[in-house]
C-alpha cells in the first residue's frame, strides 16, 4: 500500500502518518485534541497506534483516562490534569500557580512565597493531591510547626490563595482552607523610650548616626522608610515630609500598604535632624540618610541594629528594645500630649485610627 493510501485510511480512524510521525487526533472534555507520536514505518507500528487511539477513546467514554499517563510531555496534560483534583499534586498546583503570578508579585513577597512554597510546603502537602488534602491534616501539622503564629499564617498565604483559585475556577467543590483560620498573633506590648532615656541615647552619638536615630525617634516612620527617604520628599517651608516608598531586603518597594503612602508633619526634633543631616548629603540629593561607614545609602536595617542601635544602648546603659520601639515612642508621645487618633494614626500610615486605639490606647488621657 502506497503511503498515501495509509495516511489517507490513517486520517479517517483519527490518525495521520507523515514518514516517521503520526498524530492522533481525539475528543476529551468537550476539546478537541491532537497529539504527535514517533512512529517507525511499519504496519505493526500503525496497528498498535490505532489501538492506542481505541483505547484512548474507550478510557474517555468510561471516564478512566488519564491523559498524563498517555502523553507524559504534552502541554495540554498539564492543562487537563489540573481538572483531576484526584491526579493533581499540590506540588505541580503551587509551582504552577506561583510562576502564573510571580510578575504581579513585589520582590519581597515573592522571596516569602519561594520560602513558604520550597521550604514548608511542598515538602510537607507536595505530594498529596489536590483533593486529599484536608483541614485537619493543615492544623495538625500548624501544631508542631516551631514558630510563630504569624509566620505561620505567613507561610500558608501562598496554599490559600492557590486552593482560592482553585474554587474560584470551579475545580475543586469544596476548600479546606476555609476551614483554616489563621492563629491569634501574640502583639507585644509597647515599651516606648521616655523623654530621659532618648536624651541618653542620643548623647551617645554624633554625625549622622546621631540624626538618623532622633529622626526615628521623631518622625514615627519604619526604618525601612526610613532609609528610603529622599531629600525630594522633603518641604522645610510646608514643615513635612511625604513617605512613598521603602527599602527591603536590598530592593525598594511602595510602602507596606496604600495607607503608608503618606504625608507627615516635622516634628521639631525630626527637622532639627534633617537640618542637621544636609551637610552630609543634601549635595547627592537623593537619599538622606548613609552609613558613614561607608558613605553610602543604608541597604537594610541590619547593619544600623547591629552597629549603631545596640552599642549605643549598651554604652547609654539602657535596657535593650527593638528599634521599632523607636515608632512607639513617637506614638505615645504625641498621644500623651493630647493629640487627636485619628491624626496620629494617619502619621503612623494607618488606615484608620482603630489600630492605634487598640496598641496605644493607655496613653490616651481619658476625658473627665
Amino acid at each position: 500500500m502506497h503511503e498515501g493510501c495509509k495516511s489517507m485510511d490513517a486520517r479517517q480512524k483519527g490518525i495521520t502518518i507523515r514518514g516517521n510521525s503520526a498524530q492522533i487526533s481525539f475528543t476529551y472534555q468537550g476539546v478537541r485534541c491532537r497529539e504527535s507520536i514517533p512512529i517507525p514505518p511499519t504496519k505493526t507500528a500503525q496497528k498498535e497506534l490505532a489501538l492506542k487511539l481505541q483505547s484512548i477513546k474507550y478510557e474517555i467514554k468510561i471516564g478512566t483516562f488519564d491523559y498524563n499517563r498517555h502523553f507524559p510531555y504534552s502541554k495540554k496534560a498539564k492543562e487537563f490534569r489540573k481538572n483531576r483534583p484526584d491526579l493533581y499534586t499540590i506540588k505541580e498546583a503551587l509551582i504552577s500557580w506561583l510562576q502564573r503570578n510571580q510578575a504581579k508579585l513585589q520582590l519581597s513577597t515573592l522571596q516569602d512565597y519561594n520560602s513558604a512554597i520550597y521550604h514548608h510546603l511542598i515538602p510537607t502537602f507536595g505530594n498529596l493531591t489536590i483533593s486529599e488534602l484536608t483541614a485537619s491534616k493543615i492544623k495538625e501539622w500548624l501544631s508542631e510547626l516551631p514558630c510563630s503564629n504569624k509566620r505561620k499564617s505567613n507561610i500558608l498565604t501562598p496554599l490559600r490563595q492557590m486552593y482560592e483559585e482553585l474554587y474560584l475556577d470551579e475545580i475543586i467543590d469544596k476548600n479546606p482552607l476555609q476551614r483554616v483560620k489563621n492563629l491569634p498573633n501574640k502583639t507585644r506590648e509597647p515599651e516606648p523610650f521616655t523623654q530621659e532615656e532618648i536624651t541618653k541615647i542620643l548623647n551617645e552619638l554624633t554625625g549622622q548616626e546621631k540624626n538618623l536615630i532622633q529622626f526615628a525617634f521623631y518622625s514615627g516612620l519604619r526604618t525601612s522608610e526610613l532609609i528610603a527617604l529622599r531629600w525630594q520628599d522633603v518641604e522645610f517651608e510646608q514643615n513635612r515630609i511625604f513617605v512613598k516608598q521603602a527599602h527591603v531586603r536590598g530592593q525598594l518597594k511602595d510602602t507596606k500598604t496604600k495607607s503608608g503612602k503618606r504625608e507627615v508633619t516635622l516634628q521639631p526634633q525630626a527637622k532639627e535632624a534633617l537640618l542637621n543631616q544636609q551637610v552630609f548629603t543634601k549635595k547627592q540629593n537623593e537619599t538622606i540618610f548613609h552609613d558613614p561607614h561607608t558613605n553610602q545609602p543604608w541597604k537594610s536595617d541590619q547593619p544600623i541594629r547591629k552597629n549603631v542601635w545596640i552599642p549605643t544602648l549598651k554604652r547609654a546603659g539602657i535596657k535593650y528594645r527593638n528599634p521599632y520601639q523607636t515608632r512607639h515612642t513617637f506614638a505615645s508621645t504625641l498621644l500623651s500630649r493630647g493629640e487627636k487618633s485619628l491624626w496620629v494614626a494617619q502619621q503612623m500610615g494607618h488606615k484608620d485610627w482603630g489600630m492605634i486605639i487598640k496598641v496605644y490606647g493607655r496613653w490616651i488621657p481619658q476625658s473627665k
